[in-house]
């Protein structure tokens, strides 16, 4: 009997500790959805607003640091990572406003180290450890943003597990089928992609025989398989209102 009643307090305890886990998580997703739909307008961030209220964005990235990573679902890891990669871009390029680019910050995205549930990690750690080669999901490719105006398009909602599928893919469509993106030569039969393509070619691969088969699953108007793939220079300015 004395076994059983702890067997069951264990249960209770664990089941309690799973719904404050969720809770936590859920609250910061939340917080991180209206953070965003407060500082971002067609992918551009209000950094002169933020920098006067940093507060706002530096409560949420210390919030990372107690987030219990290892009890979440495959999706619920996936949109957290994506959630706090952006929101420390966010904060990261507000704390050193005014600057022109990310990449003007030594080790922006290399070398300094954030606390998202107890691991100091790098955002290139958060990007590619914690979420590309896991899940190998070009889509992610489109939810992360760089602060730069070559990046795709950040979103101004945050991602939730229970719709992440429908996010992806709508973020994925929404920077194919942008003509500044994906930039279409109908009279020389040629077409200009962003660098990701080449740099993350291999992830793209995973799920098309190559980036132009990759981008018309995603378009709404095909672009002939015998056109002429080019690669723009990325523009690393930054997404500033």
């Amino acid at each position: 009997m004395k076994n059983l009643k702890l067997a069951c307090a264990f249960i209770l305890l664990s089941s309690i500790n799973l719904m404050a886990f969720a809770q936590e998580i859920k609250k910061f997703n939340e917080e991180a959805d209206q953070f965003l739909n407060k500082y971002v307008k067609s992918g551009k961030v209000d950094y002169k607003t933020l920098k006067n209220n940093f507060e706002e964005v530096d409560k949420l990235y210390k919030s990372l640091a107690t987030v219990n990573i290892k009890e979440l679902t495959k999706n619920e890891t996936k949109a957290l990572y994506i959630n706090a990669y952006n929101i420390i871009v966010i904060r990261q390029i507000t704390e050193y406003f005014p600057l022109k680019s990310a990449i003007d910050k030594n080790g922006f995205f290399d070398k300094v180290k954030h606390n998202v549930g107890g691991e100091m990690l790098t955002l290139d750690q958060i990007e590619k450890g914690k979420v590309i080669i896991p899940f190998q999901d070009p889509r992610v490719h489109f939810a992360f943003s760089c602060a730069a105006e070559s990046c795709p398009e950040l979103a101004n909602f945050a991602y939730m597990a229970d719709k992440l599928d429908a996010q992806l893919d709508e973020r994925t469509s929404n920077s194919i089928n942008n003509s500044d993106f994906i930039k279409v030569n109908p009279s020389e039969n040629a077409v200009e992609v962003s660098m990701i393509f080449k740099w993350y070619d291999r992830d793209f691969k995973m799920k098309a025989e190559g980036a132009l088969s990759y981008i018309n699953q995603y378009r709404k108007n095909k672009i002939p398989e015998n056109y002429k793939l080019t690669f723009y220079e990325y523009d690393w300015s930054l997404n500033i209102q």
